[in-house]
């Protein structure tokens, strides 16, 4: 699969496909989805950038922008959000929906690009700026409230493990379930799942109770926001919980023996077994980010 392809979920007992948005130019890391119900709708958006390829996907699935009714990040993180406002735009029948706590960002993004450029540092140029959005677009989302296409029905989980503004959409008609980041990272080329823990806001309990309300749906597929389809299993699901919770303790640990948290980010870095797959930069950029983000919550968790 190359940067802008498209291809049905397999998995998927409905009308799901995935496209490869190029993040970060790097292959199979991001993904956007496109479920063509009745009244369509584009589930997470990616960072902007490329984000023609999701048009160009509506339109070899046959779906006319117009036609497009709904379009629902999982959560305002810009790399699955970013390109929400350059989707309403190119949609403009379509609402766009997002939990509560997301949905000012989404109404002027300033703050939230604010907070990207100190978590991504020079992975900044690779983003798109976020569009506004206006706000009588924006349907403002709360766990237990679902999402009418017509033919089917999306149920709302909030799931703020990962971000307090993160929720996952569950399919009952296709059990399918559209997870973003709170079942972790699915590495295509590895088959493996791997932790994403990004400042400011990662809560290591709060993710493993999400990952257990997964569990709980049990879905037949994940969709996952990194990347790509995958079938379900509550092995995979308890795989990811102890793939997060000896992620924290490798760096709770690290930050013991080093005791400086600079040199614990870059023997993180330095040990990255990601650079085949995604390239030295990015794989080095993914560590720094989650290192930080666990080095954040153990402040968060002594106070």
């Amino acid at each position: 699969m190359a940067i802008g392809d498209w291809y049905p979920v397999d998995t998927a007992q409905g009308d799901y496909y995935y496209l490869d948005t190029g993040m970060y130019d790097t292959e199979r890391y991001g993904a956007v989805y496109v479920l063509d119900a009745e009244r369509p709708a584009i589930l997470d958006t990616g960072i902007g950038t490329n984000y023609e390829f999701v048009l160009e996907a509506l339109e070899g699935i046959g779906i006319d922008p117009e036609e497009v009714g709904v379009i629902a990040p999982t959560h305002v993180h810009l790399d699955h959000a970013g390109g929400a406002g350059y989707l309403a735009e190119a949609c403009p029948n379509a609402a766009v929906h997002v939990h509560r706590i997301g949905a000012p960002h989404l109404v002027d993004p300033s703050r939230l690009v604010e907070g990207t450029k100190r978590a991504v540092e020079d992975q900044w140029e690779y983003y798109a700026e976020p569009r506004p959005i206006d706000e009588e677009r924006i349907v403002a989302l709360e766990d237990g409230d679902t999402i009418d296409l017509g033919d089917r029905t999306l149920e709302v989980h909030h799931a703020p493990g990962h971000a307090p503004h993160q929720v996952v959409y569950y399919d009952p008609d296709a059990d399918v379930l559209t997870a973003g980041d709170a079942a972790g990272i699915w590495v295509p080329d590895l088959e493996e799942v791997r932790q994403t823990s990004p400042p400011s806001n990662f809560d290591l309990e709060q993710c493993l109770e999400d990952v257990d309300a997964i569990r709980e749906i049990d879905p037949e597929t994940v969709l996952f926001g990194h990347f790509g389809p995958v079938t379900a299993s509550d092995d995979l699901l308890v795989e990811y919980k102890d793939v997060l919770a000896d992620w924290v303790d490798a760096v709770e640990t690290k930050r013991a023996e080093l005791e400086d948290d600079e040199a614990v980010i870059e023997h993180f870095e330095d040990e990255t077994e990601m650079a085949e797959v995604w390239s030295e930069r990015k794989a080095r950029a993914e560590e720094r980010l989650n290192v930080r983000g666990v080095l954040a919550y153990l402040d968060e968790r002594e106070e």
